[in-house]
């Protein structure tokens, strides 16, 4: 799906189509809504587009290496608009051989270039269907992978900057997919329908059927609808949806022990679902009638520590469901994390107005202040026990710090000034992720939902990489979001931001 285009072998393709690696063929037959088609890109073998009146079918035929990476080659009908759309099809890959990840896609492109800035509904030979994008010409390609198969219709969406995937099955009634990307398009843009034979040496077909294009009004208010939880490969950076919502209550995802389901909060209970997605089921409660974001599950995957939104303070129960019991005496106590031997709790907590850092026994006890900070809090033990990370605002700007088990030797781990949150280490003990807000004095997803980029510092030499940007808060990533592998991270997304 990722194979890199060969454009050393196609050099001299590509000069003869021009800098923008474009065919036109202008003046062909009629269209239906669609002004014209072009090959974008590389392509060895010219593609065709067809429109049947009667059947209000395209039949589009394109070549091409493959749309990803940081420049694509395929067959494109387009139009050119403005403003906030909705483009709806069904898709029908005709031919059973191929390459499973040849594709039929609906797009939106700044331009005609290879290398153009653009989000595409791809819905795979295979079934796969995602939502793909490059944020800006030249850049990497990246994807939301839905967690449905082969679906009747599919919808792409524009909200200002936000592109969104929805999906219709048998009934015909769409429902969001969950899956939501962010790419600012200016000015005038082309949207339209695209096949792509994911092989150079290839050409191939695909029907468009009740193909749909709505302009949006563009809406000024300011607002969250929708709820996903998703799952991100590290090394890949490719992003799946497991659970959507249509409503915004849902997120503080993280892993059960075996690695096969993702916990999650949904408006006050704590609800369990299988990674590669499923119905959820509640996790009982007992007697705790609205527990709060912030939980985690012992390094031994028996207890789940969580704040009652009740009285604020911090309970235990069996991470299956049972009777909670309580474990601090004071409140307001929130953001349990566990010590790798399962017997101490780190928690925020205010105490006579001062915002601290405590410790306090898991089987119950005395609660012992580690530091004050001026805001923050948000405190995860390191997997081996020799830190725990926390969020601090001492330096002027939120960012992350880390002290001994004992509260001494605190230093700042971050110094980007932006507003570094959540700070979580992976379970092999390389990797510290973190989300940045992506908007200046837009606040903080502590307190608010912001465009923000969820970030990787290696440890070992501090240096820091973007994994992904999405819309986000504090529903976001406050619990340990890392698999049992460390190879993916759990976070929740969240549409409808404008």
């Amino acid at each position: 799906m990722k194979k890199p285009i060969g454009w050393a072998a196609c050099g001299c393709l590509m000069m003869a189509l021009g800098a923008a690696g474009v065919r036109a063929q202008t003046g062909a037959a009629p269209l239906g809504i669609f002004s014209d088609h072009a090959d974008v890109g590389v392509v060895l073998h010219a593609g065709s587009a067809r429109y049947d009146e009667a059947r209000r079918t395209y039949t589009i035929a394109g070549s091409g290496e493959n749309v990803w990476g940081t420049a694509d080659a395929f067959q494109f009908v387009w139009k050119k608009i403005e403003g906030d759309f909705a483009l709806t099809a069904g898709i029908s890959i005709l031919g059973a051989g191929g390459n499973p990840h040849k594709k039929a896609i609906l797009m939106a492109r700044q331009s005609l270039d290879a290398d153009s800035a653009y989000a595409d509904v791809a819905v795979h030979a295979s079934g796969l269907t995602s939502l793909q994008s490059r944020a800006a010409k030249g850049e990497q390609t990246h994807e939301v992978q839905a967690n449905v198969s082969a679906p009747k219709r599919v919808r792409l969406v524009k909200h200002g900057d936000e592109f969104s995937l929805w999906i219709a099955g048998e009934d015909g009634k769409f429902q969001p997919s969950g899956a939501a990307m962010r790419v600012p398009l200016k000015g005038p843009f082309f949207v339209g329908l695209g096949v792509c034979a994911h092989d150079k040496d290839a050409v191939e077909t695909a029907v468009f059927s009740d193909v749909e294009s709505k302009h949006l009004p563009t809406v000024s208010v300011s607002g969250v609808s929708e709820g996903a939880l998703e799952t991100i490969a590290v090394a890949s950076t490719d992003r799946r949806v497991t659970y959507a919502s249509s409503l915004p209550d849902v997120g503080s995802p993280t892993w059960t022990h075996d690695g096969a389901s993702l916990l999650f909060w949904h408006d006050g209970s704590i609800e369990s679902v299988p990674v590669a997605g499923g119905k959820p089921e509640t996790v009982s409660a007992g007697s705790a009638s609205r527990i709060g974001w912030f939980y985690s599950v012992s390094p031994d995957g028996a207890t789940l520590a969580f704040t009652h939104s009740a009285d604020r303070s911090i309970y235990l129960m069996p991470s299956g469901g049972g009777q909670p019991r309580r474990v601090t005496a004071k409140s307001p106590s929130d953001s349990p994390g566990w010590s790798p031997d399962g017997e101490t709790l780190v928690f925020t907590g205010t105490r006579e107005g001062r915002l601290g850092i405590y410790t306090i026994p898991a089987a119950g006890g005395a609660e012992a202040l580690l530091t004050t900070v001026p805001s923050g809090g948000f405190a995860e033990y390191s997997p081996d026990g020799k830190y725990i990370y926390f969020n601090s605002a001492s330096s002027g700007a939120m960012e992350i710090w880390r002290m001994k088990p004992d509260g001494s030797e605190a230093e700042q781990v971050t110094k980007n000034g932006a507003g570094s949150w959540f700070p979580h280490v992976s379970p092999d003990g390389r990797l510290l992720a973190f989300l940045t807000p992506q908007r200046p004095d837009s606040g903080s997803p502590a307190d608010t939902v912001l465009p923000v980029a969820l970030q990787l510092m290696t440890l070992a030499d501090g240096q820091v990489r973007t994994l992904a940007k999405f819309t986000g808060g504090v529903t976001s990533m406050p619990n340990p979001p890392w698999s049992p592998d460390s190879k993916r991270i759990a976070f929740a997304s969240f549409q409808g931001l404008k």
